[in-house]
């Protein structure tokens, strides 16, 4: 079985989780349907851009969208998206 690695984050949660300290919502339901809209409206694709990138970064961008098996165009859709939430993280 493959080890997964986890970053401070999510080790955070995985043992606050097993310290018991997640509650579960009243009406689960109500909820699960509140932040699927949520989901719904944030990740829906209504506004075409097009963009003039080299050759390089757009091989790379492709690149690492096949190693994670999506396609180039939701990568980069998704790096712009949290760039513009200010979640994009340097490493």
């Amino acid at each position: 079985m493959k080890k997964l690695y986890l970053d401070a984050e999510e080790q955070e949660l995985i043992e606050s989780i097993e310290r018991g300290e997640w509650k579960s919502v009243k009406n689960l339901k109500a909820e699960i349907k509140k932040h699927q809209e949520y989901a719904r409206n944030t990740l829906k694709k209504d506004k075409r851009v097009n963009i003039r990138i080299s050759t390089r970064d757009l091989e790379a961008l492709q690149t690492r969208a096949v190693e994670d098996g999506i396609p180039y165009q939701t990568l980069m859709a998704s790096v712009l998206h949290r760039f513009a939430a200010g979640r994009l993280k340097e490493v």
